[in-house]
């Protein structure tokens, strides 16, 4: 399919977590994966390792089972003090965007089972319990640059996404359910995959660029 008319500046302010607006009545083509993995593939990785994975979820029953997996730990997040919903900003139009995110996460808790398509990023470099953080680092450092690279390959094609890691919580259980070989490869996302309701997105607050920056 033809790509969205998105500048470089405009494709990275724009890919946004898409839970709401995730459209379970259109089919996703396999091929339409194909080309968001091609594009992630040309992400760095490390050593010119690729090491990073992609499971994709179509099978009905495959998803529902993954996506009971994910309301079972979204539960556990939604009654912990970190859940976006007790997350406390400091101006009306910040606490009105955590609200928002809140929302929405939960929304896509409810639903997830009625997305077309899901898929986990994992890398085959080492698990990761226990390790140095300059091993996690590198580890991570292949499959983390992929699928933010996947992302915008799929918004580009009017396809939303959202960053997600509850399930690691159960990481075994979808490892199983998924028959992904738990001792040699780890997950590290799963994000559902659909179109839009509509091509429009808008940037996100954030904080001044100087807010972060740590000049030396």
């Amino acid at each position: 399919m033809s790509l969205l008319e998105l500048g470089p500046d405009e494709l990275l302010s724009t890919t946004r977590a898409v839970r709401k607006r995730l459209d379970f009545t259109r089919p996703v083509s396999d091929d339409l994966v194909r080309e968001c993995v091609a594009m992630a593939l040309q992400a760095p990785s490390g050593g010119n390792e690729i090491a990073m994975r992609f499971v994709v979820v179509r099978d009905r029953a495959t998803v529902a089972a993954v996506a009971d997996v994910y309301q079972q730990c979204f539960q556990v997040y939604a009654d912990s003090p970190g859940f976006a919903g007790k997350i406390k900003r400091n101006t009306d139009e910040l606490h009105a965007q955590q609200q928002r995110v809140a929302s929405s996460a939960s929304y896509l808790a409810e639903h997830m089972a009625e997305c077309p398509v899901l898929v986990l990023g994992c890398t085959t470099s080492r698990r990761l319990e226990g390790v140095a953080a300059a091993q996690a680092a590198s580890a991570l450092g292949n499959i983390m640059p992929a699928m933010w690279s996947f992302m915008l390959a799929a918004r580009a094609r009017g396809l939303g996404t959202a960053w997600t890691t509850l399930h690691l919580m159960k990481e075994q259980a979808v490892a199983d359910i998924l028959n992904i070989p738990y001792d040699t490869t780890q997950q590290a996302c799963l994000t559902p995959l659909a179109f839009t309701k509509g091509t429009e997105f808008q940037p996100a607050i954030r904080p001044d660029p100087d807010t972060v920056i740590d000049w030396r």
